[in-house]
C-alpha cells in the first residue's frame, strides 16, 4: 500500500496524458450527467404515464362497481322504498337478494348494521352474525368502521386490504359502500385490484429495463468516444511531436541566423566605421610624424585632426556597445534608455522623432525592460532601412493593465501590406518575428497595423511584469551587479 502511495506521489502525467485527461474527463462527466438526466427524465415521464394508466384502470374498476351497486339497488329498491324502519320481513327479503348477488370469481355484496354486525357475506360466511367493530387489515387500515362511517354520510369509496375468498390471502381492494339510513345498514361490494397493481409493477419493471438499456447504450457510446479520443490523441501527439521537432530545428536555425546576422552587423560596423577611422588616423599620424620631422608648421593641425578622428572612433565604439547592451537601461531605467535611443536615431538619420512617456519609477522587471527596448530598437532599425519615413512617434507608458510601447511612422508601410493589415499577425523578416517571440515570452501581445500611410507597432506587457514597490530596490541591486 505504501509503495502504491509513493508511486502515485511521484507520478507526473506527460503532456499527451494531460491532453487525454483534458479531453476524457469532461466527456465522462458529460456522459454521467446525460445518463443521470436521461434516466431521471425517463423515469419521471414513465411514472407519469404509469400513474395515468393506474388511475384509468382503477376508474374502470370503480365504474364496474357502480354498475353492480346500481343493479343491486334496482333489485331491492322496490322493497326498501315503501318499507318501514322496523319491517323485518322486507329486511329479510333484501338480505336474501343481496346474498344471492355474487359475480365473477371473487365478487359479492356485504351488509353491516351500524353497530358493526355482519348480516350478509355469501363468500365468507364465517363473518355472518358476528360483530366486527375495530377490524383492521394488516397495514392497520380500519375496514368495518370505515364502511359504517361512509354509509352514515350516504355513499363513498374505501381502499384497503381484504382476504380473497378463493385463497384467503390479503389483496388490495376498492370498496363502494352505500348507506340505507332507514334501516341503518351499510351495503357495499368491492373489487380486488391486484391485477392492476401487477400490471403497474410490470410497467415499472419494463421502464427500469429500458432505462438500464439506455444507460448501457450511453456507456457504449462514451467508451467508443473515449477510444476515438485516445487513438486520435495518439495520432495528433505523433504528428505534433514531428511538427515540434521541425519547429525546434527551424527555431534553432533562426537563432543561428540571428546570431550570424548580429555578428555580421557588428563586423560591418567595425569594418565600415571604426576600422576605416583607425586606418585613416594611422595614416594621418604618420603624416604628422613626418611633418614634425621636417619642422612643417602644419604638423599640429594634422595632429588635431587625427585626435578628432580618434574621438569619433571612441564614440562609434560607445554606440556599438550601447546597441549591444545599453548601460543607461540598467542605470536609469527603460524610459531614459529609449529616449537616448530615439535621440541617437534622430541625430544619425535626420528623422524627426517625438518621444512621450510616463515615469515608470523603474517598476518593470528586467525581462520586460530588455524586451521592450529591443522591440523599440528593432522597430527604429526597420524605419531607418525600409520605411522611408520623415516622422516617428514613440510612446511608452504604464497603466493598470501593464505597460504599452507604441511606435508609429508615416512611411510606406510593411512590404506587401494592403490598405490595412490585420493586427497581431507579424509578417515579413526576422526582425518582426523576433519582436513577436520576445513579447510572447512575457505573455504579452504585439499588434502591427500597416498601410501605405505608415506603420503602427504596439507591444503590451501584462501587469504581472510590473514589480511591487517593495521589490524595486532589489531589482536595481541585481541590475547593478
Amino acid at each position: 500500500m505504501s509503495r502504491l502511495r509513493d508511486h502515485l506521489h511521484h507520478f507526473t502525467p506527460s503532456y499527451g496524458q494531460k491532453i487525454f485527461l483534458l479531453a476524457s474527463v469532461p466527456l465522462l462527466l458529460a456522459a454521467t450527467a446525460i445518463s443521470v438526466l436521461v434516466a431521471g427524465q425517463a423515469r419521471q415521464l414513465a411514472e407519469s404515464e404509469i400513474h395515468a394508466l393506474e388511475n384509468k384502470l382503477i376508474e374502470a374498476k370503480k365504474e364496474e362497481l357502480r354498475n353492480y351497486v346500481t343493479q343491486a339497488r334496482n333489485a331491492f329498491y322496490f322493497i326498501y322504498g315503501p318499507a318501514a324502519p322496523d319491517d323485518e320481513r322486507s329486511k329479510e327479503r333484501v338480505l336474501q337478494i343481496l346474498a344471492a348477488m355474487i359475480y365473477g370469481d371473487e365478487g359479492f355484496f356485504f351488509v353491516y348494521d351500524y353497530d358493526g354486525n355482519n348480516l350478509v357475506s355469501p363468500r365468507q360466511t364465517e363473518f355472518i352474525n358476528r360483530n366486527w367493530i375495530g377490524l383492521t387489515d394488516s397495514e392497520g387500515t380500519p375496514t368495518v368502521d370505515a364502511f359504517i362511517r361512509i354509509a352514515r354520510h350516504g355513499a363513498g369509496w374505501h381502499e384497503h386490504l381484504w382476504p380473497k375468498p378463493s385463497t384467503n390471502e390479503e389483496a388490495r381492494m376498492i370498496t363502494y359502500v352505500l348507506g340505507l339510513q332507514d334501516w341503518q345498514w351499510a351495503v357495499g361490494t368491492g373489487v380486488f385490484i391486484d391485477d392492476v397493481l401487477t400490471q403497474v409493477a410490470a410497467s415499472r419493471a419494463e421502464v427500469e429495463a429500458r432505462v438500464r438499456r439506455t444507460f448501457y447504450y450511453i456507456i457504449g457510446i462514451t467508451l467508443t468516444a473515449l477510444l476515438s479520443v485516445f487513438f486520435s490523441g495518439m495520432v495528433i501527439n505523433i504528428r505534433e511531436r514531428r511538427l515540434a521537432d521541425a519547429k525546434l530545428k527551424k527555431l534553432t536555425q533562426r537563432v543561428f541566423d540571428a546570431q550570424e546576422e548580429e555578428r555580421g552587423r557588428v563586423a560591418r560596423e567595425l569594418h565600415d566605421g571604426i576600422s576605416q577611422i583607425l586606418v585613416g588616423t594611422r595614416y594621418g599620424l604618420e603624416i604628422a610624424r613626418r611633418q614634425f620631422q621636417n619642422d612643417d608648421a602644419r604638423a599640429g593641425q594634422t595632429l588635431d585632426k587625427n585626435i578628432d578622428h580618434l574621438s569619433g572612433a571612441i564614440q562609434e565604439v560607445r554606440r556599438i556597445s550601447r546597441d549591444l547592451r545599453p548601460g543607461v537601461l540598467d542605470d536609469l531605467g527603460l524610459g531614459p534608455a529609449i529616449k537616448a535611443l530615439t535621440e541617437d536615431f534622430s541625430i544619425r538619420t535626420n528623422i524627426k522623432v517625438e518621444f512621450n512617456t510616463v515615469v515608470f519609477r523603474n517598476r518593470l522587471d528586467e525581462d520586460s525592460k530588455i524586451a521592450l527596448y529591443r522591440i523599440a530598437q528593432e522597430a527604429l532599425t526597420n524605419v531607418e532601412r525600409h520605411a522611408g519615413a520623415s516622422e516617428v512617434t514613440v510612446d511608452l507608458r504604464g497603466h493598470r493593465n501593464g505597460a504599452t510601447l507604441r511606435i508609429s511612422d508615416n512611411g510606406c508601410g510593411l512590404p506587401g501590406a494592403g490598405p490595412r493589415s490585420e493586427p497581431g499577425e507579424p509578417s515579413g523578416g526576422l526582425g518582426l518575428r523576433n519582436m513577436q517571440e520576445r513579447i510572447e515570452q512575457l505573455d504579452g501581445t504585439l499588434k502591427i497595423q500597416s498601410n501605405r500611410d505608415g506603420t503602427l507597432i504596439e507591444a503590451v506587457v501584462p501587469l504581472s511584469h510590473l514589480l511591487p514597490p517593495d521589490q524595486m530596490g532589489i531589482s536595481r541591486k541585481k541590475a547593478a551587479k
